[in-house]
């Protein structure tokens, strides 16, 4: 029998609600653990570089006693379970634009959204300062802007990191591609289902279940980056996903039209993925001392094995060069290598 035949029926439904918690005292531990995670990111990503350079570049609006922006190295938005878009452009004041509904994203008038040719997605639960930190790299490396998609963090990704998610990176995909935790919880608690999931619930079309938003494609990330390469009238050029995150890329594009996939280039650091969509060239990576990501491979192989571990933060080395990775991409202006054959794979491991 499907899992979906198990979910409550409406009758069942109200009656489970009664025994639902208040959202505002869960709240604070979904938060909590969004903080944890932005602890973690500080070891995946170059934060340390991102908040020294945006001091920088802040001091002179502080030297002449004005307010700098609001910034996402504040604590309120370290621990925020929603997520975000966050248009980063590390050349042009104020350097970051964040975005809370995609809807207003895709109809917004002013030119830098129109224009941004590049999306990133780090992995699950990680926070603005992680997404934002990747995103700022490619940008310093490549003088564009980027828009970093900031995973919404609610009550289904505490469970499913609690079952081991940061070492189960295709268990966690197919727990999310088929909705199960996420179906459940809507059912029994839409109030709790609700928590980190408003900006999924903001793109076109979006489903919900109890009144609770519920994924299409695999996760919030995913429904959002699908929704952007669907609806915008510039198509992305390029996309990078670390980690999780390029598992999400994934199922963003996999049921996308042809023509909005025609001449991708999607990149993954750390998780390689299935590369089984037409038009689209993947430039995979794999560090020769990632053991997280060579733990998640599930059959699939990196067009590159670069002497790296898993994280992308030069302070603690050998870590990937995503700023160089992404400059060599769009510098390439062909389709991607094909990934190695086994015997390269051994021979790359024995090196």
């Amino acid at each position: 029998m499907p899992i979906g035949d198990n979910l409550p029926t409406n009758s069942e439904r109200s009656v489970l609600h009664l025994f639902e918690p208040p959202p505002h005292l869960i709240e604070p531990a979904v938060r909590a653990c969004r903080l944890f995670n932005t602890a973690v990111d500080i070891i995946f990503y170059d934060v340390s570089t991102l908040i020294a350079q945006l001091a920088q570049k802040d001091a002179p609006v502080r030297t002449r006693e004005k307010t700098p922006p609001s910034r996402i190295i504040q604590f309120d938005a370290l621990s925020d379970p929603e997520g975000s878009l966050l248009l980063i452009d590390a050349n042009t004041a104020p350097y970051v634009h964040r975005y809370t509904d995609v809807k207003a994203f895709l109809a917004s008038p002013h030119p830098e959204t129109r224009a941004v040719e590049i999306a990133t997605i780090t992995g699950v639960g990680s926070s603005a300062l992680g997404s934002a930190a990747l995103a700022w790299d490619i940008s310093i490396a490549l003088g564009k802007s980027v828009l970093a998609i900031v995973p919404g963090y609610g009550m289904a990704d505490v469970i499913l990191q609690g079952l081991g998610g940061w070492f189960g990176f295709g268990l966690y995909d197919y727990l999310h591609a088929k909705s199960l935790i996420q179906n459940v919880l809507a059912s029994a608690a839409p109030g709790t289902a609700s928590i980190g999931r408003q900006l999924a619930a903001s793109t076109p079309n979006a489903k919900s279940l109890s009144g609770a938003p519920v994924f299409r494609h695999g996760s919030g990330s995913s429904d959002v980056l699908h929704a952007l390469l669907l609806h915008r009238d510039a198509p992305f050029k390029l996309l990078v996903g670390h980690s999780k995150g390029a598992l999400q890329i994934g199922n963003a594009i996999r049921s996308l039209p042809p023509e909005r996939t025609h001449e991708l280039h999607v990149v993954t650091l750390g998780c390689p993925i299935s590369a089984d969509v037409e038009g689209v060239n993947y430039y995979q990576y794999l560090g020769l001392f990632d053991a997280l990501g060579q733990l998640n491979m599930w059959g699939h192989r990196p067009t590159q094995w670069p002497p790296t571990w898993h994280s992308t933060n030069f302070m603690l080395p050998p870590a990937m060069a995503v700023g160089k990775y992404a400059a060599d991409v769009l510098s390439a202006r062909g389709p991607a290598p094909p990934a190695p054959s086994s015997a390269a794979c051994r021979h790359a491991h024995s090196t």
